[in-house]
């Protein structure tokens, strides 16, 4: 998720009249030692404010240095995915700072040291520009781009996916992971233009559907994933895909609808 509030909502002072106010308590901590604010429930909080306030604590979340908007949850999600589906590369839509593409690498590094997959594993990242990226994982890691390759360009434009395609190399499992604006059009455009690089039995996660909640949705977030979703699964393309809601296993997400299975080739 690319916003959220800046500001943490105070703890409800429990002498008060209940007057629904959120009973969580976030506290901040100093950027510097890389940890997200703290989220805590007492017995009377209910669980759309503590689901409320996971979601402005995600978005302050932090891997190897760099911001990562991506809840625990969904993450442990995405190793059962990459290793049950034997992932080699990852083509990431959205790269934003940078952290999810480092997180996913080091999976894939995980992957490749257990003999799961073979060695040249790779993460594709697209966004529209790469260059603030560029310089935070480099200072991550001065030499990401051994297994990182960032690529500008806009989803939209089905050249991209061309583009995209020729980075795979032939054969590997890809993983799709789609975070760009969660709106209609990026969704849908992504799902047409890069599902074909998902094989049989690989997924393709659309990210975010969360902005299609009105209870849970970040202001100022357009919406759109879900109907976007709904549309490309009815069509002939996404005839070939599952939506695997029992993969919303922690029973906290910001991707429910959004794990899509290939189960089958394309009519």
């Amino acid at each position: 998720m690319e916003r959220g509030p800046s500001r943490p909502r105070p703890v409800r002072d429990p002498t008060r009249r209940d007057t629904g106010q959120e009973r969580i308590t976030i506290t901040d901590h100093s950027e510097a030692a890389h940890l997200p604010p703290t989220v805590t429930a007492d017995h009377g909080t209910t669980l759309l404010e503590y689901r409320r306030a996971r979601g402005r604590q995600h978005v302050r979340d932090w891997y190897a240095g760099l911001r990562i908007k991506k809840f625990p949850e969904d993450l442990r999600v995405f190793e059962h995915v990459l290793w049950s589906a034997r992932v080699q590369v990852v083509v990431e839509l959205g790269t934003h700072l940078g952290g999810s593409a480092l997180w996913f690498r080091d999976r894939l590094r995980t992957q490749a040291g257990y003999g799961r997959v073979p060695e040249a594993i790779r993460v594709i990242s697209v966004d529209l520009d790469q260059d603030r990226a560029a310089g935070l994982l480099r200072a991550a890691d001065p030499a990401f781009d051994r297994e990182i390759t960032l690529v500008a360009g806009d989803v939209t434009d089905p050249g991209l996916a061309d583009r995209v395609a020729d980075l795979v190399p032939p054969g590997a499992r890809c993983l799709v992971v789609e975070d760009t604006l969660h709106e209609y059009a990026t969704t849908i455009a992504a799902l047409r233009n890069f599902a074909h690089l998902v094989p049989t039995g690989g997924f393709f996660v659309v990210e975010d559907g969360i902005v299609d909640d009105p209870d849970l949705c970040p202001p100022g977030m357009p919406g759109g994933v879900l109907p976007a979703v709904a549309d490309w699964l009815a069509g002939e393309q996404g005839s070939a895909f599952t939506t695997r809601r029992d993969l919303e296993l922690y029973g906290v997400t910001s991707h429910p609808h959004g794990w899509l299975q290939r189960t089958a080739h394309a009519c």
